[in-house]
C-alpha cells in the first residue's frame, strides 16, 4: 500500500557500503599516526622530529578538522553533499600522499593539515546522505551500522599502525590510505546519488567565518593546554576567546534572517538533549582511551601492535550491538537504550580506577567489551535523535553538529583528563626522584615515558625508578577514571530528564518530494 511504501533510495544498502569506506579512512588516521610517533622522531628511520613538531603533526590535523567539520557540513547540504564527497576523498588521499613522502617535519605538518581539510569534507556528508537515501523506518538501523564503523575504526587504528611498521617505513601509516581512496571515489561516483537542500537561501558568511574563527581558537586552546599545562596565558586567552566568537556566532544566528544554523534547535529537547550526550561521552571515552594506550604500553610492556589488538574487544562490541541498537530503540525506546549503555560505560570507565600492574589481562579486556558495547547503545539513538530533529534537506546541519561537539568534546578530555594524570602522577613520584641526576629527575617528572627513558640511563638505579613510576602513573590513572565514570554519569541523568522514550505508533511516512537527481538514480 502507498502509506507504507519505503521511500528509501533503491540502492540504499550499497551506498552506506560505500559511505563506511569513506568514513572508515577519516577515522583510522585519527589513530594511526599515533603508533608511529617513536618512529617519527628517529632521525636515521624517520625524520628527527622534536616533541614540538610531533605534536604539530597530529594537531594541525585535529585543528583544521574540528574548525571546518561545521562549516563543510553545512556548505555540503547546499553545494551537493556527493560533490563533497568526492572532493574530500580526492583531496584526503593527495593529502597522504604527500604525508607519506614527506622530506622533513613542517613538510609532513602542512600535509597533515591538508587531510584535515579532506576529513572535514567527508565525515557530514556521510551521516546526511545516509538520512537523505534511507526511508525513516531504516534510519536508526543505518545510523547503527555507521557508528559501529566509526568504533571499528578507532579500535583497528593502531593494530594496522603497529602491522604496517614492523615491515614498512613510516610513509605507509599514510600510503595506505591512497588505494582505499582510490577506491572510494569510484564507487561514490557510480553509487551515491547527488542531494542537497532545494531551497538553500543565502550564505551566512559572517556565521561561517565566526564559527570556524570560534572552534579553531578553542580547540587550540585546549590542546596546547592539555600538552603543556593550563597555567599560561596564552591557553585562556584562545579558550575564552574562542568562546567569546562563539558567543557572538549564536548572537549573530539569533538575529540573521538566513542563519546556517538554527540554534532554537536547542530548545528541543530530542536536539539539544542528544548533542550534550554525545559531548559528555567522548570527553569520558577519549581520555580513558589515551591513558588506557599509556598503561598497556608501559606499565604492562605491551608492544603496539599487541596493544592495538588488545583493544579488539572493544571494536567487536561495536559490530556486534551498534547495528542492532535501532531494533533495541523500537521495542523498549531512545531512552531506555540510551540509559542501559551509559550505565554500562560508567562501569567500564570506572573499573580503570580499580585496575593496577597485576590486573590479569583478561579483566581489562572484559571493559574494553563492556566499554563498546555500551557505547554502541548511546551513539546510535543519540545520532538518530538529533537528525530525525531535521528534515532530510538539513541533514547536513545535524551530521556537522554532532561531529563538531564529538570532535571537541573528545578532545577536551584527552586534555583535561590527562592533565588530572600529569598532576597526580607528578605529585606521587616526586619523593621518588630526589637524588637522582637532574636530567633524568627532570625527564621523569614530565611523563611515564620519559621516567622509563631516564631508567635505561640509570643502570642499578633504573629498576626502581620504573617501579615508583609505574605506581604514580597506576595511580593517577584511578583518579582520572573516576572523574571520566562522573562525567559519564552526568549524561545518565541528562537521558533520562530529556531523551524521548518509546516512540509512539504512527503511520509510515510518505514518499516526500525529491529532487530529480535522486529520484531518477535507480
Amino acid at each position: 500500500m502507498e502509506p507504507h511504501e519505503n521511500t528509501g533510495h533503491p540502492r540504499r544498502w550499497a551506498i552506506l557500503g560505500v559511505l563506511v569506506i569513506s568514513l572508515l579512512v577519516v577515522v583510522l588516521d585519527n589513530t594511526i599516526l599515533n603508533v608511529a610517533l617513536r618512529t617519527l622522531a628517529d632521525p636515521v628511520h624517520g625524520l628527527g622530529a622534536s616533541q614540538g613538531e610531533l605534536e604539530w603533526a597530529i594537531n594541525s590535523y585535529t585543528l583544521v578538522f574540528a574548525g571546518l567539520l561545521f562549516t563543510f557540513g553545512v556548505l555540503g547540504d547546499r553545494a551537493g553533499r556527493k560533490r563533497f564527497l568526492v572532493i574530500g576523498l580526492v583531496l584526503f588521499g593527495l593529502a597522504s600522499l604527500l604525508s607519506a613522502y614527506a622530506q622533513s617535519p613542517a613538510q609532513l605538518v602542512g600535509a597533515r593539515a591538508l587531510m584535515g581539510i579532506g576529513g572535514a569534507a567527508i565525515m557530514p556528508v556521510t551521516l546526511s546522505i545516509i538520512s537523505n537515501v534511507f526511508d525513516p523506518r531504516e534510519r536508526g538501523r543505518a545510523i547503527g551500522v555507521w557508528a559501529g564503523a566509526v568504533g571499528l575504526a578507532v579500535a583497528i587504528g593502531p593494530i594496522l599502525g603497529g602491522a604496517l611498521l614492523e615491515h614498512y617505513w613510516w610513509g605507509s601509516v599514510f600510503l595506505i590510505n591512497v588505494p582505499v581512496v582510490v577506491v572510494g571515489v569510484v564507487l561514490v561516483a557510480l553509487l551515491v546519488p547527488e542531494s542537497r537542500d532545494p531551497q538553500p537561501g543565502r550564505v551566512d558568511l559572517l556565521g561561517v567565518l565566526l564559527s570556524v574563527v570560534g572552534l579553531v581558537a578553542l580547540t587550540y586552546g585546549i590542546i596546547d593546554g592539555g600538552e603543556h599545562g593550563f597555567d599560561r596565558p596564552v591557553v585562556w586567552l584562545a579558550i575564552l576567546g574562542g568562546l567569546a566568537v562563539l558567543g557572538w556566532f549564536v548572537r549573530h544566528e539569533l538575529r540573521s534572517d538566513h542563519p546556517s544554523l538554527d540554534v532554537r534547535l536547542f530548545r528541543m529537547p530530542r536536539f539539544a538533549a542528544p548533542v550534550a550526550l554525545v559531548g559528555l561521552v567522548f570527553f569520558a571515552a577519549m581520555g580513558v582511551m589515551f591513558f588506557s594506550s599509556f598503561y598497556l604500553q608501559l606499565v604492562r610492556g605491551y608492544r603496539p601492535l599487541e596493544t592495538g589488538l588488545l583493544f579488539l574487544p572493544f571494536a567487536a562490541a561495536q559490530l556486534i550491538f551498534a547495528p542492532r541498537s535501532a531494533a533495541m530503540v523500537r521495542r523498549y525506546g531512545g531512552r531506555a537504550v540510551a540509559a542501559v549503555g551509559l550505565a554500562l560505560t560508567v562501569a567500564a570507565l570506572g573499573a580503570f580506577a580499580f585496575i593496577d600492574a597485576s590486573t590479569p589481562i583478561w579483566v581489562v579486556l572484559v571493559f574494553f567489551f563492556l566499554q563498546g558495547a555500551g557505547m554502541a547503545n548511546i551513539m546510535p539513538p543519540a545520532t538518530e535523535s538529533i537528525m530525525s530533529a531535521l528534515p532530510r534537506e538539513k541533514a547536513g546541519v545535524g551530521s556537522a553538529v554532532s561531529n563538531t561537539v564529538r570532535q571537541v568534546a573528545g578532545a577536551l578530555g584527552v586534555a583535561v583528563l590527562g592533565s588530572v594524570l600529569s598532576a597526580v602522577y607528578r605529585n606521587d613520584v616526586a619523593s621518588a626522584l630526589a637524588g637522582l641526576p637532574a636530567p633524568a629527575r627532570e625527564a621523569a617528572d614530565e611523563s611515564l615515558s620519559g621516567a622509563y627513558a631516564a631508567a635505561a640511563r640509570l643502570g642499578p638505579a633504573g629498576p626502581k625508578l620504573i617501579a615508583a613510576a609505574n605506581d604514580s602513573f597506576v595511580s593517577a590513572m584511578h583518579w582520572a577514571a573516576a572523574l571520566s565514570a562522573v562525567v559519564a554519569t552526568l549524561g545518565i541523568l541528562i537521558v533520562l530528564r530529556w531523551m524521548p522514550g518509546r516512540p509512539t505508533a504512527a503511520p509510515a511516512p510518505a514518499r516526500p518530494e525529491v529532487e530529480p537527481e535522486l529520484a531518477g538514480t535507480a
